[in-house]
C-alpha cells in the first residue's frame, strides 16, 4: 500500500470541450472523500466556488501532495515542467487527441481516484532536460524540457547547417531541417515521427534524431543520460533557427550560439493506475497488432 493523497491540486485546460462537466465531476468527487482542493488559478482563470481554492502555480505546488492535470499531453507537458525541483507527483486525465502522458481516459478517471487516494497505485519517475543557449561565454537562457529539446529552422523552408559535440567530443555537422534530443518519454513524440527509436522509460538513455537530413546516413543515435549534447551554428548558416522546450518556449539563435542539453537533476513523478501496462499505451495509441493475434 502506498501513501495516500489529502490535498489535492487540479491543473486544467479550462478551454477544452467538456472541460467543465469533467471538472465538476472530479470536484465533487474529491469532496466526497474529504480532500483539501486547489486550483490552478492561470488554467481555470473565471471560475469560482465555495469548494476549493483558487491558487497560483507556485504555491500550487508547495501545497500538494498529488497534482491532476486535467487535459492532453501538452497540458501535461506544462504541468511537468512547472513542478520541476517541487517532488509533487502527477496524475494526467486524457481529455486530448494521444493521452501517452495523460493515460486515463475520462470515464475512468473516478474509479481511478477512488483506488489512488487509497494509496492503490504504481509510482513513476522519469527525468527531465536541462537545455541552456550559451551566448559569447554567458548562459541566456534555460528551461526544461519533459519531452524534448530542439533546434529546427525557423520562418524559411530551406535546411540549417549544425555541428555537434558528445561530452565534448566532436560528432558531426549536419544539414537538415534541425536535431531533436529526446527524452525515453519523448521518444514517442516528435522524435518517433522524425524516425527515431522507441526508448522504453526505464532506460537511462538520450535520443539524438536529425529532422529531415541532407544525407540519408545522417541516422539516429542513442547515448547514455549522462551524456551533454552541444549543438552549435555553422558559421555560414544564413537561415533563421530557433530552439524549443518541448514544443512550448521557444528562442531566436544567432550565429555562434551553443545549446547545451543535460539530463536535469530533477525527476518527476507520475502517478499510476495499478493495471498500467506501457505496452499497452503504445499498443493502442501506436495502435500496433491486432485482435487476432494471441497474447
Amino acid at each position: 500500500m502506498n501513501q495516500p493523497f489529502h490535498n489535492i491540486g487540479i491543473i486544467a485546460k479550462y478551454a477544452s470541450p467538456n472541460m467543465a462537466g469533467t471538472l465538476a465531476s472530479l470536484i465533487r468527487h474529491l469532496k466526497s472523500h474529504h480532500a483539501l482542493i486547489f486550483l490552478d488559478a492561470d488554467s481555470v482563470s473565471g471560475l469560482t466556488g465555495d469548494t476549493y481554492e483558487l491558487v497560483p502555480r507556485s504555491q500550487l505546488r508547495e501545497e500538494c501532495d498529488l497534482i491532476v492535470v486535467l487535459g492532453g499531453d501538452g497540458t501535461f507537458l506544462d504541468a511537468a515542467r512547472s513542478v520541476a525541483g517541487f517532488n509533487v507527483p502527477l496524475l494526467g486525465v486524457n481529455l486530448g487527441r494521444l493521452g501517452f502522458l495523460a493515460d486515463i481516459p475520462p470515464e475512468r478517471m473516478l474509479t481511478s481516484v477512488d483506488k489512488i487516494l487509497a494509496g492503490n497505485y504504481k509510482l513513476e519517475e522519469r527525468f527531465l532536460l536541462d537545455g541552456s543557449v550559451i551566448r559569447d561565454g554567458e548562459v541566456i537562457y534555460r528551461d526544461f524540457a519533459f519531452n524534448d529539446v530542439v533546434v529546427t529552422k525557423r520562418d524559411v523552408a530551406r535546411m540549417i547547417e549544425f555541428a555537434t559535440h558528445i561530452n565534448g567530443s566532436y560528432v558531426s555537422n549536419h544539414r537538415a531541417d534541425g536535431l531533436i534530443i529526446a527524452t525515453p518519454t519523448g521518444s514517442t513524440a516528435y522524435a518517433l515521427s522524425g524516425g527515431g527509436p522507441v526508448v522504453h522509460p526505464a532506460l537511462e538513455a538520450l535520443v539524438i534524431s536529425p529532422i529531415c537530413p541532407h544525407t540519408l546516413s545522417d541516422r539516429p543515435i542513442v547515448v547514455d543520460a549522462s551524456s551533454e549534447i552541444g549543438v552549435t551554428l555553422n558559421p555560414l548558416n544564413t537561415n533563421p533557427v530557433q530552439v524549443t522546450w518541448d514544443g512550448q518556449n521557444s528562442l531566436h539563435l544567432e550565429i555562434g550560439d551553443q545549446v547545451l542539453i543535460r539530463r536535469s537533476e530533477f525527476n518527476i513523478k507520475l502517478i499510476h493506475p495499478t493495471d498500467y501496462d506501457y505496452f499497452s499505451i503504445l499498443r493502442d495509441k501506436l495502435h500496433w497488432g491486432g485482435d487476432h493475434f494471441l497474447r
